[in-house]
């Protein structure tokens, strides 16, 4: 039986001068589906990240949760034997990537303009707080930055209260998943026409991309929609409700499945009642909707419900902290923790790749993430 291929990138090559999370996440994808990803540092310390919290015996866990499987070579890009290593590697390479500030990559003379009459089967991939063009293309960014300026904020947490950030960076995050897209485009778009392209991907450009329902509600009504705690703005019942040991999650969202979990709370006048039979009028009434139904899940525990609310085919779930995650059965099984082999503190778990395929394996232990410039006599020996 023939081997499997790493992944369906395996044979393309990719420099990463990315750093700290929206560049590394999406890198570290392209490596996960098997590409070659060279990652090439400052050799003043390289990666930010490589000292952010939290640590493991000194080693930075952030750091190794996204940079897992690539190679590290430490270039100075200002000094002009570097810079003639640099562009060896940039010769034998499909994807350029990199998450500097607007105007950056000109300064160094290896903008888009300058790259590519030299490389013309590179792809030449930017990820930024606000992108190469418009006003903002020379502005600063992160991801609490974006998250603000891009609307989420000013919908997340609940009525009254400040506004929230969400408590995964979806800022560098979302940036991350639009750029690979891209790029897996862009290498598809060069395998049928021979053309290279440059892709550039600013983070607040995917914030608005995001912002769905928000949006939508906006143009029909005019205003600007606040933030609504738990719930849903469209949809009834739809969020956190109290059983008599704590939280769970309900999502009902449409007439059948309500009809559904009426039944499976042995509760048929729900259904029957003018305030909540349609999804229309029920988000109309969610405050008296979600009234009867915690006073309904107060006399059960939340798995006893979520064991019923299951059987009846309602979409129902417990809220689960990141150990209850970690041990979840469904994850597991779903091979979504995964093991890296670090040489200083061994065995270490990471979030693993959600993307499945039946042409390629998915296997339970990946490469660990690089010392800086561990990889400087592999990399630059083959170019010599």
């Amino acid at each position: 039986m023939t081997a499997k291929k790493k992944g369906p990138l395996d044979g393309i090559v990719v420099v990463d001068l990315t750093r700290v999370l929206a560049g590394p996440f999406s890198t570290m994808m392209l490596a996960d589906m098997g590409a070659e990803v060279i990652k090439v540092e400052n050799p003043d310390g390289g990666d930010d990240s490589r000292t952010f919290l939290p640590m493991v015996s000194e080693r930075s866990a952030y750091f190794m949760s996204v940079n897992r499987g690539k190679k590290s070579v430490a270039l100075n890009l200002k000094d002009e034997n570097d810079r003639r290593r640099f562009e060896a590697l940039l010769a034998r390479a499909d994807v350029l990537v990199e998450n500097f500030r607007g105007g950056t990559m000109e300064k160094l003379g290896y903008g888009w303009e300058e790259l590519h009459p030299r490389y013309p089967k590179l792809i030449y991939a930017a990820v930024s707080g606000f992108g190469h063009t418009g006003p903002y293309a020379h502005k600063a960014a992160y991801d609490m930055v974006v998250q603000a300026m891009g609307g989420v904020m000013s919908i997340t947490g609940h009525p009254g209260g400040k506004p929230t950030r969400v408590g995964v960076s979806i800022g560098d995050i979302t940036a991350g998943l639009f750029l690979t897209s891209g790029i897996t485009s862009a290498l598809y778009h060069r395998a049928m026409t021979g053309e290279s392209q440059k892709i550039d991907v600013a983070m607040l450009d995917c914030q608005v991309a995001i912002l769905e329902n928000a949006i939508a509600q906006f143009v029909a009504t005019g205003q600007s929609p606040g933030p609504l705690g738990d719930r849903h703005g469209s949809i009834a019942p739809f969020g956190v409700f109290h059983a008599s040991d704590g939280h769970l999650v309900i999502a009902a969202g449409n007439d059948a499945l309500f009809a559904a979990l009426a039944k499976a709370l042995h509760a048929p006048q729900l259904k029957d009642d003018p305030r909540f039979a349609t999804n229309e009028v029920r988000v109309k009434h969610v405050t008296q909707l979600t009234a009867e139904l915690n006073h309904l899940l107060a006399s059960h525990t939340k798995a006893e419900w979520i064991k019923r609310i299951d059987a009846a085919g309602v979409p129902c779930g417990p809220i689960n902290n990141i150990r209850d995650v970690m041990q979840d059965p469904q994850i597991r099984a779903r091979n979504m923790i995964i093991t890296t082999d670090d040489p200083v503190i061994g065995r270490i778990e990471m979030p693993g790749n959600p993307v499945k395929m039946s042409a390629f394996d998915d296997p339970p232990t990946r490469h660990d993430a690089p010392e800086l410039d561990e990889d400087r006599k592999d990399v630059l020996g083959d170019l010599a």
